[in-house]
């Protein structure tokens, strides 16, 4: 029997050593993530969402280093890839939408020559009209013209630019898309422009995405399924009609709060408080300063993650003593 889930990722655990210690910025994660689904992954800066994205294609620099954990992408186990390996896999099978699209593209490249060179190093290179129909396809998948492939980066738009990093990331149709803050830095418009871009190319492809973000906005109408993170853990996730209509955890409660209202003029209620220290984070559940429902039991236990409900699971002490 297949496996159920294209990608399973099991107490994933990535440090950034310092002089002063390790910096716990993803500890114990756990997720999986089902052929098609659009899963999004959302929480404060500093919460450990980009190193989970750089950590699922392998990307971890020194001095960070994944501890420990499993990422299974279609029963593969890509920690234990040797390096050549995991590069044939990434773009082709499992790829990136990086954030910040000016820093992701070369300069000095036509677009069109990345994208080749992306096909080539994967032995999948096309030469002559049998490219060009390739690329112009490709464009137009993203709602690009042509005549982008010729430009260089700095003669698009931003909005221009995610699109050429989108298209970049289906040039090999991998099962996985990965897509790290794909609205960052653009208006309003542009990243619904693009937001319906990634979500429309997935379907074509029939793959899956994970979307990575800060708005929870924008997240409630992208993604099917939301996990939430604090401080490097993973403290709920649910389906998103789920999530919003009975949020479990104070966190998610707090945030969902925080969002404006076009049903009236309350005051925007803003979270008490600074996300912890990863290099010495609290004992206990790393929210218990912030929480408004702390328990003693908060401040010295770590809840583990429960399933309260089908489907629907959250780390907290309220739920276990209810």
């Amino acid at each position: 029997m297949s496996e159920p889930n294209v990608l399973r990722v099991e107490g994933l655990r990535v440090h950034y050593q310092t002089p002063a210690g390790p910096v716990k910025a993803v500890d114990g994660v756990s997720f999986a993530v089902r052929p098609g689904e659009r899963f999004g992954l959302v929480g404060e800066s500093g919460s450990g969402k980009s190193t989970i994205a750089l950590s699922l294609l392998r990307m971890i620099k020194p001095p960070g280093r994944v501890e420990d954990g499993s990422v299974t992408l279609d029963g593969v186990e890509l920690l234990e890839l040797t390096d050549e390996e995991m590069r044939r896999v990434r773009l082709a099978r499992i790829s990136l939408v990086a954030q910040g699209a000016m820093n992701s593209l070369n300069p000095v490249k036509r677009i069109r020559e990345q994208i080749a060179l992306g096909l080539r190093e994967h032995g999948a290179a096309r030469e002559g009209r049998a490219f060009d129909t390739f690329l112009t396809e490709l464009l137009e998948r993203v709602g690009l013209r042509r005549g982008v492939g010729d430009m260089f980066p700095h003669e698009l738009s931003g909005g221009m630019k995610q699109r050429v990093c989108i298209a970049m990331a289906i040039s090999l149709e991998p099962q996985v898309i990965v897509a790290d803050e794909p609205t960052s830095a653009l208006d309003v418009v542009v990243q619904w422009q693009v937001i319906d871009t990634l979500r429309r190319v997935q379907s074509e492809l029939g793959a899956a995405v994970i979307q990575i973000g800060h708005d929870m906005g924008l997240m409630a109408h992208s993604v099917e399924r939301i996990g939430v993170m604090y401080a490097g853990k993973l403290v709920e996730s649910a389906a998103v009609r789920d999530l919003f209509r009975a949020p479990l955890h104070p966190y998610t409660q707090l945030l969902i709060a925080s969002l404006p209202s076009l049903d009236g003029k309350e005051r925007l209620q803003g979270i008490a408080g600074s996300p912890p220290s990863l290099l010495n984070p609290p004992a206990g559940c790393p929210f218990h300063p912030r929480c408004p429902f702390v328990m003693d039991v908060c401040r010295t236990t770590m809840p583990p993650p429960r399933e309260h409900r089908p489907g629907h699971f959250a780390a907290c002490h309220l739920y276990e003593t209810s």
